[in-house]
């Protein structure tokens, strides 16, 4: 049976985890930098407020931690053991909220690619998805 733990540590722990700037999002763009690209970050008037955003080529990145986004068939997209009624329709709220932004989004004639956590962890196939999809780059960056 998995470690049980007590109410205080685990808000102790829930609390430290942040919504931007994680280890998963940082990776991903200083990949993106890497390969040439220019970005904007969290634009707050598009739908979601997407983690990159290329303006010049209406297509924007989301970075999702498996476990809030729920990674289907995912080692990190495990459900905690306790209070499970809780993290079901917290978790569940977050999927229903991530399509509609991504609906929103491409009703507006946005491209959109999700990079899960998981997959920062190969740095070789995550630049090829992020190549395939952002297009060959210009001289200006764009």
């Amino acid at each position: 049976m998995a470690d049980m733990m007590t109410p205080a540590a685990r808000s102790a722990l829930m609390g430290k985890i942040r919504g931007r700037d994680t280890k998963p999002e940082i990776e991903v763009r200083r990949l993106v930098h890497a390969l040439g690209y220019r970005f904007r970050l969290h634009r707050r008037e598009l739908p979601g407020c997407p983690d990159l955003v290329f303006p010049g080529r209406r297509k924007v990145v989301f970075v999702h931690g498996c476990f809030w986004h729920r990674h289907e068939g995912c080692r990190h997209a495990v459900m905690p053991a306790t209070r499970r009624e809780f993290w079901t329709r917290k978790l569940e709220a977050n999927r229903m909220r991530d399509r509609r932004s991504l609906a929103n989004l491409r009703r507006l004639g946005w491209k959109v690619l999700v990079v899960w956590e998981c997959e920062t962890e190969g740095r070789e196939k995550l630049a090829s998805k992020l190549l395939r999809f952002l297009g060959p780059r210009t001289p200006n960056g764009a």
